[in-house]
């Protein structure tokens, strides 16, 4: 079968200019590429002729032997094949118009062509803060460092606020060609650093970032019942674009210090309270303190032994995201005394006599190791 003419296949007259050419390529190249027409069987072949034809065409001195002897220009002697048989080619002439048929697909073009605003990072400040603070809750005023927009150039880096220019060596892509035998290899452009504009006039001030480091006060809301590893975002109080970009985010992350006196796990606080021999033995009340900074009042059972628990129920820490509060676990520590007189050895040891039958535990425990012993024997 014959091969059509180049500017059909392109739907360009013969005396296009370099930009129409490229543009009804990148049309053709959209309409036909197989990845949008599945359903057509004929897309792919169409599409490799649309590239057949632009890599003819935008190539002046390919394009200048084709307008003189058409086809012919690339049979037998007279230099081949117009796309080189190689796949090198295909690569090169479709990465010209890749980024216009498929930015919109990928987010964006690949370079940095039009991308001359940055977002600015996000920033971490982790935040100290006291179980009483957690408990309650606080407005704290904490000074960020930071990169703010920079007032002279109104974060547009140029001088008076002027709009940058596109890069000349890149022409706006933010990349550069070179070619390596059959292949082509792209890289970021050294001028623009991938930018696609250059400042001709950089800010003095900022000098053409569009930004400058500055310390920020900042308000900071922390709700009652964070817990160390609680995130808190701030939208847009980060690190400000480059060239007038958007601003990033700010995280404080919570630290909630270690209390003397109470110890925590999620929404239960527990409280280790000293009780005398004396006073776990025969019973009574004693005082404990809360979160709140007030105090309670709590019962000790007689006989109560080291390691029992009793709860004091919403004296807890409050739930972060609403619900009831949790609770307060009192837990007996029984105090044997030490430095005895001995006025007290002696009543002590009057008193261990006394209360052979009172320990339960201890003479429970001493016929398991009785029977135990027995059991080893036989």
């Amino acid at each position: 079968m014959a091969k059509r003419d180049y500017y059909d296949v392109l739907g360009v007259s013969k005396g296009a200019s370099a930009d129409e050419i490229k543009k009804g390529y990148r049309q053709k190249a959209k309409e036909l590429h197989p990845d949008r027409n599945s359903d057509n069987p004929d897309a792919e072949a169409q599409f490799k002729e649309a590239n057949e034809a632009y890599e003819v065409l935008k190539d002046a001195d390919k394009k200048a032997a084709y307008d003189r002897f058409g086809h012919a220009a690339f049979e037998g002697g007279m230099g081949g094949r117009p796309g080189g048989g190689g796949q090198g080619d295909f690569a090169s002439a479709f990465s010209d118009v890749f980024d216009d048929l498929f930015g919109d697909m990928m987010g964006g073009r690949r370079g940095g062509g039009g991308n001359r605003a940055v977002r600015g990072s996000d920033l971490r400040y982790n935040l100290r803060i006291s179980l009483e603070d957690a408990f309650s809750g606080l407005h704290k005023t904490v000074q960020v460092p930071t990169a703010v927009g920079c007032d002279v150039c109104e974060g547009t880096g140029a001088q008076g606020g002027a709009e940058p220019t596109s890069c000349p060596t890149c022409s706006g892509m933010g990349k550069v060609r070179a070619q390596q035998g059959f292949f082509t290899v792209e890289r970021t452009c050294p001028t623009c650093s991938g930018m696609g504009q250059i400042i001709q006039n950089p800010c003095t001030n900022c000098g053409g970032a569009g930004r400058v480091e500055k310390d920020r006060s900042l308000s900071v809301n922390i709700p009652a019942g964070v817990e160390t590893g609680t995130r808190i975002r701030l939208a847009g109080e980060g690190e400000a674009g480059l060239r007038g970009g958007p601003t990033g985010d700010l995280y404080i992350f919570i630290e909630v210090a270690e209390h003397n006196l109470f110890q925590r796990d999620g929404a239960q606080l527990y409280c280790r309270v000293p009780v005398s021999m004396t006073a776990a033995a025969m019973g009574g009340d004693i005082e404990v303190p809360t979160i709140d900074g007030g105090r309670s009042r709590v019962k000790v059972p007689a006989g109560s032994q080291s390691g029992r628990q009793m709860r004091l129920r919403s004296k807890g820490m409050p739930a972060l995201r609403g619900g009831p509060a949790g609770d307060m676990f009192i837990e007996l520590a029984v105090e044997t005394p030490v430095n005895l007189t001995a006025k007290q050895k002696e009543l002590l040891k009057e008193f261990e006599k006394l209360s052979e039958e009172n320990n339960p535990e201890t003479s429970g425990f001493f016929k398991k190791v009785k029977t135990f012993w027995d059991g080893m024997k036989g």
